[in-house]
C-alpha cells in the first residue's frame, strides 16, 4: 500500500496538496465579468451604495476573487473609470491636432442624449471621500499626464491642467444647472470656438500659434 502511494502520479494529487489551479482563460473571463458587473452597479447606485459582495454576486464570482484581481473596491472603481474613458484615444496622436481632437470630443458629448457610464459613475459617486482620491488619480493618469506629454515648452503640466479643467468642467455644469443651450448650437461653429479655447490653454504663454 505504501509503495502504491509513493508511485501515485503528481497529477492525481488532491486539491489541498496541489492548490487551486485556474486556467488563464477562465481568470480573464472572470475578471471581465467583474468589471462589467462593477460598471453597471456603480453607474446605477454610485460608489457608496455598492459592496464587493454585490459585485461578486452580479458577476457570479467569489468575493475573494474581486479582492484578488483588483485589490479593493476603490481600485476596481478606478479601473472601471479608466477603462470606460474615451479620452486616452482622443489625446493620443499627432500633437498638432490635439486641440481640435479635444474640441470635437467635447462636441460629440453634447450630442449624446443619454449619459455615459463614466458620467453616471461620477455624478452618483462624487460626494464620497474615497471617490475624490480616485478621481484625482484618474485626472492625473488619464488626462493630465498624457496631455502634458504631448506638449513642448515650459509649464507643460500647468497647460495640461488648464485643458483638463475645460474637459471636466463643462459636463457637470450642464447637468447640474440644466444648461442645454449648447446642444442647439451649430456643431462646426462650436468645434471651431472650442478649438481656439483649447489652443489658448495648451500654447505656452496663452498665445495662439499661427496656422492653428
Amino acid at each position: 500500500m505504501r509503495a502504491a502511494e509513493t508511485a501515485r502520479p503528481a497529477e492525481t494529487a488532491s486539491p489541498a496538496e496541489a492548490g487551486p489551479v485556474r486556467p488563464k482563460r477562465d481568470r480573464e473571463a472572470t475578471r471581465r465579468r467583474i468589471l462589467a458587473a462593477a460598471r453597471d452597479l456603480f453607474g446605477e447606485h454610485g460608489y457608496a451604495d455598492v459592496t464587493v459582495r454585490m459585485i461578486a454576486g452580479a458577476a457570479e464570482a467569489n468575493t475573494a476573487l474581486v479582492n484578488r484581481y483588483f485589490g479593493s473596491k476603490a481600485a476596481l472603481f478606478g479601473e472601471v473609470l479608466s477603462g470606460e474613458s474615451a479620452l486616452r484615444a482622443v489625446i493620443a496622436g499627432d500633437p498638432d491636432g490635439l486641440a481640435r481632437r479635444l474640441a470635437e470630443h467635447y462636441v460629440r458629448h453634447l450630442d449624446q442624449r443619454e449619459t455615459t457610464v463614466v458620467t453616471r459613475m461620477i455624478d452618483r459617486s462624487s460626494g464620497d471621500p474615497e471617490v475624490k482620491q480616485i478621481m484625482l488619480t484618474y485626472l492625473e493618469e488619464v488626462i493630465v499626464q498624457p496631455i502634458a506629454a504631448q506638449l513642448d515648452g515650459p509649464d507643460a503640466r500647468a497647460r495640461a491642467l488648464l485643458a483638463s479643467a475645460l474637459i471636466m468642467g463643462g459636463g457637470p455644469i450642464r447637468r447640474l444647472l440644466g444648461v442645454h443651450a449648447l446642444e442647439d448650437a451649430d456643431p462646426a461653429d462650436l468645434a471651431d470656438r472650442l478649438t481656439a479655447m483649447f489652443t489658448a490653454a495648451l500654447t505656452p504663454g496663452g498665445g495662439v500659434q499661427p496656422g492653428m
